[in-house]
């Protein structure tokens, strides 16, 4: 190696020196290592999938637009893939993670060095598996800090707390999964929510591990809620504190105090608690919101809130008040309250006039039991789901972004449709058995790069009709606009909010309600959305966005990294 090359090799170093101590964006590494690993808490004993041996997973700390370098070795005995959640990866979708969309699993015994590449979030966000059901145990908390030298557009808390709301069977998740599959049918209730992998004292064999939250009077904490549940919208509330909410899906909002909050699957909210009460312990609770007739599972679960000056007795502590779990009008009433903070370093940049507009309905439905199984659906059916009336299939033999960088025909047709086949009223009561029943397929929308795209999300009463959280994976959207019943596409526009609508990668369609939402297409790559409450997606309630390259290096999709998994 010559000399000069030495000294531009030292130059370079040096640069990069520099640009990290002057607050430029830093590329951190990370090791993820994938194993069984047995788990003798929460009321079961059994094995578990886990990240370098922590439950909940270990929380990734970050400045806004660094890059992480992420090392998954899997040592399980199971396919795997990581996603990292609400991160927009811009010309990256090689590191996205869902399995056969972006990339095919890593396989037991392989490992996959994934690029993490942060952009425009701040705030909290959060990491999972995106195979099978792996993502029951296997997620962690993203906290993304502004840039070093920038500030909260909020007084600096004392300390900031991720608490992340999971979803525990005392069944082995994976005999659970293949039962769902092979009965057709809905999955056995969870046996708990947890709070930091605990479902609190409520439960005899968790009392002794129930998170608990120690706090000094007078200091104000940033709780960073994360809804990993597999199932369940949440309610959550602290006993005589209000909360003021200031994020949400890595982005700030205008601030609003409530004595609640409702998160859904795949959300973040970010809020402050000010210790304002006197020296004492004070319950954290949270319970499921559902729309679902017939449900059931009601269990509160806690954690605590501990003054440092207050004794240990928690005895005959009143939990907080939490809405019914059918109250719909709490769940949407908490979610319309969101508003971003659309200020001079907080720009709001909703598309004005859209060039791409899409009417997406999202159903449970059900297809035919295959031959020699016996199915528990309606009328001896398997349950599916759809949206515009396709239930999703993946193609495991080749992932779609390799099939569209490579240009390899078969893997997925390009006519999603963009509007519902068949209209009909799609909130109405008795509707048509025939209208249950969808098609099949690996369908993809493609975007043209920086069109300006408006999505409604259309809910159905197929089947009763029940929320639906959705996923963008790729970009944020902003939610223009929601309402109960079927879309009017002249006069709901009117009452659309262009001026400050929160910026959000999940959002919940209310029963038999709609919502509007808007996002400039200038990410190229292969994004998926889905429904994250995981039997809708594993039913078939996604589809996958290609947006394709625009002009110049900075619009263009990055090239694969030499280690993608295979199939």
């Amino acid at each position: 190696m010559s000399s000069k090359y030495i000294s531009f090799q030292l130059l370079g170093l040096l640069l990069l020196s520099c640009l990290i101590l002057h607050g430029h964006a830093a590329v951190r590494h990370h090791t993820f290592v994938v194993e069984e690993v047995p788990y003798t808490r929460l009321c079961s004993t059994k094995n578990i999938m886990a990240i370098n041996g922590k439950f909940p997973g270990e929380t990734l700390y970050v400045n806004k637009g660094d890059t992480l370098i992420v090392d998954v070795v899997n040592k399980s005995p199971h396919n795997l893939t990581i996603h990292w959640h609400g991160v927009n990866q811009p010309r990256n979708p090689w590191s996205d993670g869902p399995e056969y969309i972006t990339q095919c699993p890593i396989q037991p015994g392989a490992k996959f060095s994934q690029k993490v590449i942060f952009s425009t979030e701040e705030g909290t966000l959060w990491w999972h598996a995106h195979s099978e059901w792996t993502r029951a145990t296997v997620y962690g908390a993203i906290v993304i800090y502004p840039k070093k030298g920038d500030t909260y557009p909020f007084p600096k808390p004392h300390a900031d707390v991720p608490i992340i709301f999971g979803e525990w069977w005392k069944q082995d998740i994976f005999q659970l999964y293949e039962n769902l599959l092979q009965s057709g049918g809905d999955p056995n209730a969870s046996d708990a929510i947890t709070i930091n992998g605990q479902p609190g004292d409520r439960f005899n064999c968790s009392a002794h591990d129930m998170f608990k939250l120690v706090v000094k009077q007078g200091k104000t904490y940033l709780l960073r809620l994360i809804n990993a549940a597999m199932q369940d919208i949440l309610f959550f509330s602290v006993a005589n504190h209000n909360l003021t909410v200031v994020g949400t899906d890595g982005t700030y909002v205008k601030p609003f105090e409530s004595d609640y909050i409702t998160i859904s699957p795949g959300q973040t909210i970010d809020v402050l608690l000010h210790a304002n009460q006197p020296n004492n312990n004070y319950y954290m609770a949270t319970k499921f919101y559902t729309s679902a007739r017939g449900a059931v599972n009601a269990n509160t679960s806690t954690a605590l809130l501990h003054y440092s000056a207050a004794d240990n007795t928690t005895t005959n502590l009143s939990l907080p008040s939490l809405p019914a779990t059918n109250d719909t009008t709490a769940s949407v009433n908490f979610t319309a309250r969101l508003r971003s903070l659309a200020d001079k370093k907080h720009p709001v940049n909703v598309p004005k006039n859209p060039t791409t507009n899409l009417y997406f309905t999202i159903s449970m439905n059900t297809l035919p039991c295959p031959a020699g199984r016996s199915c528990v659906g309606p009328n001896g059916s398997r349950l599916a789901s759809s949206i515009n009336n396709v239930s999703f299939v993946a193609n495991t033999s080749l992932d779609v972004l390799a099939a569209y960088y490579n240009m390899i025909e078969g893997a997925y047709g390009d006519d999603f449709p963009r509007k519902p086949p068949v209209t009909y009223n799609f909130t109405g009561t008795n509707i048509p058995a025939e209208y249950r029943v969808p098609a099949t397929g690996n369908e993809v929308v493609v975007l043209e790069y920086n069109s300006s795209v408006e999505l409604v999300f259309q809910g159905t009463s197929l089947l009763g009709g029940v929320d639906h959280p959705m996923h963008l994976h790729g970009t944020n959207f902003y939610v223009v606009g929601w309402g109960f019943g079927n879309f009017d596409k002249v006069n709901d526009p009117k009452s659309y909010n262009l001026v400050d609508p929160p910026f959000q990668n999940t959002i919940a369609v209310p029963i038999n309600g709609w919502v509007a939402v808007r996002f400039r297409a200038k990410n190229p790559g292969v994004w998926f959305m889905h429904c994250h409450l995981e039997r809708h997606a594993l039913w078939g309630m996604d589809m996958t966005f290609i947006v394709k390259n625009g002009r110049g290096e900075n619009a263009t999709m990055l090239p694969p990294p030499p280690d993608m998994p295979p199939c």
